[in-house]
């Protein structure tokens, strides 16, 4: 039986904001109205719990009330030829939702909570809300299953590894702004071909034989799809 090829996705959130999911700009430091430092580190966490909870709680909210759009289906029929593994920066559940099989989140999951003392201690959550009193095996709050900033990256390790095994290297919907996940386009393997698909060029320097497809995920990973599938 014949090996089928690896295709390694680089997913950030522009692929989710095509499904009306808000973006973080970094430029502005607002998150949904929220600075960054308030909403997304260890330090919020300890000086405001209720504010990140309710912060999370709305995101987990409007999460559910979207849905994939055609640049997640694109990257689902791939895996009808390839062996398909997304790693991706976003916490919403979109590919998981279009019906990609193998997929790794980088910065966390939006639909599951972790205990505050105990990292391995990792829940689904029921619905959108993490309530108050909501304890961990360890009786102590549990908090979204988000990387924040200033946290490790706990799967690093593994996407650095499946970077390597790539055969194709797709990037969609991200800036490469943000590091240590931007640092996996120059993990690819000399020769490996790297298609980046977003409508702006993001800040990457030139590295093997890059295509560029300036289109939003809908539009460019449906044809990028069809390009190698026909091959």
């Amino acid at each position: 039986m014949e090996t089928r090829r690896k295709i390694v996705v680089l997913s950030g959130a522009g692929i989710s904001a095509e499904s009306g999911i808000p973006t973080f700009r970094a430029s502005d430091g607002l998150w949904e109205n929220h600075h960054i430092e308030d909403v997304a580190t260890p330090e919020a966490w300890e000086r405001d719990p209720t504010l990140v909870q309710n912060f999370y709680n709305e995101r987990r909210k409007q999460a559910l009330s979207v849905t994939p759009n055609a640049g997640h289906y694109a990257l689902v029929k791939l895996e009808t030829q390839y062996d398909v593994i997304i790693i991706t920066q976003n916490v919403d559940d979109l590919h998981e939702k279009a019906g990609s099989t193998h997929v790794i989140h980088l910065h966390g999951e939006l639909f599951k909570s972790r205990s505050s003392v105990d990292e391995s201690l990792i829940y689904d959550i029921a619905g959108w809300e993490i309530k108050a009193g909501d304890h961990c095996a360890k009786g102590s709050q549990l908090r979204p299953h988000i990387v924040w900033f200033g946290e490790a990256v706990p799967m690093m390790d593994e996407a650095l590894e499946i970077a390597d095994q790539a055969d194709i290297f797709i990037v969609v919907g991200t800036s490469l702004n943000v590091y240590p996940a931007a640092g996996l386009v120059y993990v690819v393997n000399d020769g490996v071909p790297i298609y980046v698909v977003d409508p702006q060029t993001p800040a990457m320097r030139q590295t093997g034989s890059v295509t560029f497809i300036q289109e939003p995920a809908t539009v460019g990973l449906t044809q990028l799809t069809e390009q190698l599938m026909s091959k």
